[in-house]
């Protein structure tokens, strides 16, 4: 499980509607249709799912992808879409989406596989689409849920969902309010050593993180002017603080804390129309308004004196994207379309230590993009077992920064895609994916940034180039047992313009910058096994494992090494089984241990997360009522950070000083109940 909130989240469910026809088995749906296999609730009756996203992430040899925070709509899709299309929405995650349709609501989920008539893969090479009821009426969801932290802390957190139709109307809505915490930040020791590993200081270090969450959220879909129109929109305030607070001990008496509160607000409103045009084609337009502040404080006190740190960011995107899609039949599908957008960052940052004042570059930027898309994608199911899609966007941009940077630049970049599907059996696949990837730039960093109780001060650079890369991509995938699944996908990335950290320019801050050029490597296994046939009823067994390994060029000492915040290895395990005669479900969630390491020109840093585990039981007396509770964090896994200082940059000066930090967080319970009505 990643650093961040643990917020309750959750949805009620409705017993499944059994008016409409069932639908055939899986297998039978799958031999029609090489590329297709559909789950219908039934297929989930075991587990006992509330939600689509419940029913979502136990799909056979499916990985959950919510998409990429990046600006723009085409670049920022997830790897499920609603009803055929994706949600009109970037700031309303695509998650917590699928949280809000009730099991009720699923009429069945279809994986597509290398594409299927009619459906935008979106970039993928697998997508579920998640097909709803027609049927109407209101149905309402609430949830409630704490979480008891070690500490003695009561976090709260509760959920109310409504939706209701009337006849090809829907209209819903929701509001989330909780508290959650930083579930990396702990108590531990802090130990720092001289370059000769002999103890210069010892302490204990205590830390916490906690934020407020207050969403609304509404949307409504309706027939309008012979097609359909579905707007949404999206309030979310997040206030975080945090403290971290160092008592050291040895030599003598020392204390350092640091206080950090963050204010984030984002608004956004979004639209979606399609319909048809004539000549057997469909147009869809996508608008998308968003805005955004984000203010972050950071205060240091202590023996060594005071530092002070501001940075405010606030900003602004809007999209207008359309296209048009038309099928051939069911060989051929044809799209073409335009993406434009404007997006603006304004940055003020002021920093003050013991004696005064620091002006620190790129302190006060603004920052503007302006950006065009053009893109085609044709889709040719040459025979039953083989499917070649083929597409290229081309993108222009212009980025122009002013403030204490003035600079303007016009970037240009074709990218050209070709995925081959072939299933020569009704059990196995085989998928080649070929695409040139521009990465976006990062806002962020274009203005500074503080850690000061930990690394310092990294300022910012916005006059960066996007990184880009060729990726070569190929999946094997083999289904047994009816819905077992065994994929293996290896990837290699021939990267350009590498993003990490160098020298400024002044001589004096680690800023981001390009690199130049390097690859990446990288294997992935995904294994789903139906655990009846192993002895264990109604159980699923899913495991993931992730093996990188990437070169580039270190800009300070001309080396290789791995790029910053590369994961060499990430595993995962999900279990579930249902308990029919207990009214219950019962699991558990691992997340494998993981290492990270983050150059920058004076210092190395070595972040160390363990195995995260969490073990689960869901009680249903009644199919709208349930109660959940979890173990999380089972074996109060520890956070190690290793950060070696060096004099001045590496490539000339000796190791200084190794600082370790190693905290430990410690286990939760986490309670949820959730009762829907209608």
């Amino acid at each position: 499980m990643p650093l961040g909130f643990a917020v309750a989240a959750a949805l009620s469910a409705t017993p499944p509607d059994t008016s409409a026809a069932p639908a055939p088995p899986p297998a039978a749906r799958a031999a029609g249709a090489q590329s297709v296999t559909s789950y219908t609730a039934a297929d989930f009756a075991s587990s006992q799912p509330n939600t689509a996203l419940d029913m979502v992430t136990r799909l056979p040899g499916f990985s959950f992808d919510g998409g990429d925070n990046v600006r723009g709509f085409g670049g920022a899709a997830g790897n499920v879409i609603i009803d055929g299309v994706r949600p009109a929405s970037k700031d309303d995650p695509l998650g917590e989406i699928l949280k809000r349709i009730p099991i009720a609501q699923v009429l069945r989920i279809d994986v597509i596989r290398g594409g299927a008539p009619g459906i935008d893969m979106q970039g993928k090479s697998v997508i579920a689409n998640v097909i709803r009821r027609q049927d109407g009426g209101l149905k309402l969801t609430t949830a409630g849920a704490l979480n008891l932290i070690p500490d003695g802390r009561v976090e709260p957190s509760m959920r109310l969902e409504a939706s209701r139709r009337f006849g090809a109307t829907s209209i819903e809505g929701g509001l989330l309010l909780g508290r959650g915490i930083d579930d990396g930040a702990g108590d531990g020791s802090r130990v720092i050593r001289d370059a000769a590993g002999l103890i210069t200081q010892t302490g204990l270090e205590h830390q916490k993180g906690e934020g407020d969450s207050l969403k609304l959220t509404g949307s409504l879909e309706t027939p309008v002017a012979g097609g359909r129109l579905g707007l949404n929109a999206t309030l979310d305030r997040e206030p975080f603080r945090s403290s971290q607070h160092d008592v050291y001990s040895f030599p003598s008496l020392n204390l350092q804390s640091e206080e950090d509160h963050q204010y984030r607000d984002t608004a956004s409103f979004g639209a979606r129309y399609e319909r048809p045009i004539g000549w057997g084609m469909k147009s869809e337009t996508y608008l998308l308004q968003k805005w955004l502040r984000n203010d972050f404080l950071a205060d240091v006190t202590g023996t060594d004196g005071d530092a002070h740190f501001a940075l405010r960011r606030t900003g602004g995107e809007s999209i207008v994207r359309s296209l048009v899609k038309r099928s051939f039949g069911t060989a051929w599908d044809l799209e073409a379309g335009g993406e434009g957008a404007f997006n603006f960052q304004n940055a003020h940052t002021a920093f003050a230590d013991a004696t005064g004042p620091v002006h620190l570059p790129a302190a006060n930027v603004r920052v503007t993009e302006m950006r065009g898309e053009a893109f085609g994608t044709a889709t040719w199911r040459a025979t039953p077992k083989l499917t070649i899609e083929t597409g290229i966007r081309i993108e222009a941009s212009k980025i122009t920064s002013t403030g204490d940077v003035v600079s303007q630049r016009t970037l240009f970049y074709p990218k050209p895609r070709v995925l081959i599907t072939w299933s020569p059996t009704s059990d196995d696949q085989i998928r080649l994916h070929v695409e040139r990837e521009v990465d976006q730039l990062n806002f962020g960093d274009f203005a500074a940034a503080a850690n000061l109780l930990g690394n310092g001060v990294q300022v910012g650079n916005p006059v960066i180039n996007p990184g880009q890369d060729w990726i070569f991509e190929a999946t094997l995938e083999h289904r047994f047992w009816k819905d077992g699944q065994i994929s293996v996908t290896g990837r290699h990335f021939a990267l350009r313009d590498v993003i990490d950290r160098a020298l400024d320019g002044t001589g004096q801050f680690d800023s981001p910058a390009n690199i130049g050029s390097g690859y990446r490597n990288a294997l992935l296994v995904s294994l789903t096994v139906p655990t009846d046939r192993l002895g264990l009823k109604r159980g699923q067994f899913q495991g993931s494992l992730w093996w990188r390994k990437s070169r580039v060029t270190d800009p300070t000492t001309h080396t290789l090494r791995e790029p910053s915040g590369l994961h060499p290895f990430d595993w995962e395990i999900h279990y579930t089984q249902g308990l029919p005669r207990l009214k219950s479900t019962w699991g558990f969630d691992m997340f494998g241990q993981w290492r990270e390491t983050y150059f920058r020109f004076n210092e190395i840093d070595n972040n160390k997360l363990a195995t995260w585990v969490s073990v689960f039981v869901e009680y249903k007396p009644r199919p709208d009522v349930s109660l959940r509770v979890e173990l999380q964090n089972a074996g109060a896994r520890g956070f190690e950070f290793i950060r070696d200082v060096y004099n001045g940059p590496r490539n000339a000066n000796p190791l200084d000083s190794t600082d370790t930090r190693n905290t430990h967080f410690g286990r939760m319970i986490y309670i949820r109940a959730r009762k829907t009505f209608g």
